[in-house]
């Protein structure tokens, strides 16, 4: 099968419902298919194999995405944001590509090579129709190619198939279900899995997708009011900073808004109930997934939600903590130490097994093992009710003095104080104990006036065992596009002399 077909499927059902909302502008299912097909017809022309997207939230990403499943080229969204010479690089590593980016970004982009095409969606819509042709049923090529974060380490460009994506959304969503009224601000940009997702989703179940280029709190906030959003994709960060503001001015709410869904990096515990707080009609998810298993493996849904806030029981309480439990079709594990299963509550390496699965990447070989399952890199472990636990990347955990110590308990520990706004906690080197707790954090105030009280916080929660050992404030924390905490820069800031 074609992720096309999602397109050409819901255009035949409700053609003439808006599928798109873009700075005043809107396009009707038809229209996008019509674009789509304009897309591919160009695409067949050049003899390109890859078309690579470099621009901000538009009309533009689902028509390349659709259009390039259309003609059976590979749609490669790529970070527009990077330095030229990281572009070139990722675009020199794809399969005969057609670069398009929007004349606002163009100039930006005069040094990549070959050049981009600025003008290619003004030229469809100028374009006539293309003639109705059929889409590929089994494109050999992949559907689309996404360059990981890099969050700690190199980029790997991993593959997903037609059918890694179909899988994804034949298990998750209704055909035509949502309803006329619903809308989807979209914030997530188009080079992460939760945008490619988002636009799949929304589409097949004709949802329209309200598009935001570049996200503030403020812009998020205003957008959604002014158009009527009934759902939400968040990344922690993200919603952090929608709470943030909204805590500054209790009208800047949503009252359209139904549903939140958040993922793409783990959730502060003292964010989510915050944000539970103030949206307290809105129904939360939260979504564990990764790039190379087509977005989400694990969900805790509203009822989960809202169970856990409301109960006394600390068992209950915790799955605030979780991501929920597998999706139909979906095989979460966890190993120990000796790659054996590992015992219900007992922390190891996560895997997952399933038909949305990809886990091949351009140039390497595959990452599954003869058993068909992916190892995450993240740890955790399940609860005896099925509960996913991710205490975060298996690279991330501090190995003091033989003891591991998870950043995620320290951090939420600090987030609990009611000065410090943001926090990441690594492993710094440690002549005594090989390794000892370091934290950036950042607070509202002066810092230095709060250290000995944030780290007697500490003590005081968790033992002096997790207290950290260096503690530094910064303005703000280094992430990624996505809004992942960049660890490595952080371990490189707290492992060099301390000043003065």
């Amino acid at each position: 099968m074609n992720i096309a077909m999602v397109l050409d499927l819901v255009a035949d059902t409700l053609g003439d419902r808006v599928a798109l909302s873009d700075a005043g502008e809107e396009l009707t299912y038809g229209d996008l298919r019509r674009l789509a097909r304009a897309t591919a017809a160009q695409l067949r022309t050049l003899g390109a194999s890859t078309l690579a997207y470099a621009d901000v939230n538009s009309p533009g990403v689902p028509t390349a995405l659709f259009g390039a499943a259309w003609a059976g080229a590979a749609y490669a969204p790529l970070n527009f944001r990077l330095p030229a010479e990281a572009l070139r690089a990722q675009i020199a590593r794809l399969d005969h590509p057609l670069t398009v980016t929007s004349g606002a970004l163009a100039a930006q982009l005069t040094e990549v090579r070959p050049q981009p095409a600025h003008d290619w969606l003004d030229a469809l819509r100028r374009s006539p129709d293309a003639p109705a042709t059929t889409y590929d049923a089994e494109p050999e090529r992949p559907a689309v190619v996404l360059f990981t974060s890099g969050s700690s380490g190199t980029p790997k460009a991993a593959l997903l198939s037609h059918d890694n994506l179909l899988s994804y959304i034949l298990e998750t969503v209704e055909f035509a279900g949502a309803g006329p009224d619903e809308a989807l601000i979209l914030a997530a940009p188009p080079f992460h899995i939760a945008g490619v997702a988002a636009v799949l989703t929304s589409v097949y179940s004709g949802r329209r997708i309200i598009l935001l280029p570049a996200f503030t709190a403020g812009a998020w906030l205003e957008l959604a009011r002014s158009q009527g959003a009934t759902h939400a994709f968040l990344v922690p960060t993200m919603l952090a900073r929608i709470v943030q503001e909204m805590a500054s001015d209790p009208d800047l709410g949503v009252p359209t808004l139904r549903s939140i869904s958040y993922g793409g990096a783990r959730m502060a515990a003292p964010v989510l109930e915050w944000a539970l707080e103030l949206f307290p009609e809105v129904s939360f998810v939260n979504a564990y997934g990764l790039t190379e298993t087509s977005s989400t493996i694990a969900l805790l849904g509203p009822e989960d939600h809202r169970l856990a806030l409301a109960s006394d029981e600390p068992r209950v309480r915790r799955r605030l903590e979780s991501v929920g439990r597998p999706l139909p079709g979906v095989e979460v594990s966890v190993l120990d130490e000796s790659g054996s299963e590992a015992p219900t509550g007992t922390t190891g390496t996560i895997r997952v097994r399933g038909p949305q699965v990809g886990g091949t990447y351009l140039d390497t070989a595959s990452s599954l093992d003869e058993g068909g399952w992916l190892t995450t890199g993240d740890v955790g472990h399940l609860d005896p009710d099925g509960f996913l636990f991710v205490e975060g990347r298996a690279d991330d955990v501090i190995i003091k003095g033989g003891e591991n110590l998870s950043p995620a308990e320290i951090e939420d520990t600090l987030l609990r104080h009611p000065a410090v706004l943001a926090a990441a906690v690594v492993a710094v080197p440690d002549p005594e104990w090989g390794e000892s707790v370091g934290a950036a954090v950042v607070v509202a105030g002066p810092g230095e006036d709060l250290r000995e009280d944030l780290l007697a916080w500490v003590r005081g929660a968790l033992g002096s065992l997790k207290t950290p050992t260096r503690l530094e404030f910064v303005d703000e924390l280094p992430t990624t596009a996505t809004g992942k905490i960049l660890r490595r820069e952080v371990r490189r800031s707290l492992a060099s002399p301390a000043p003065p």
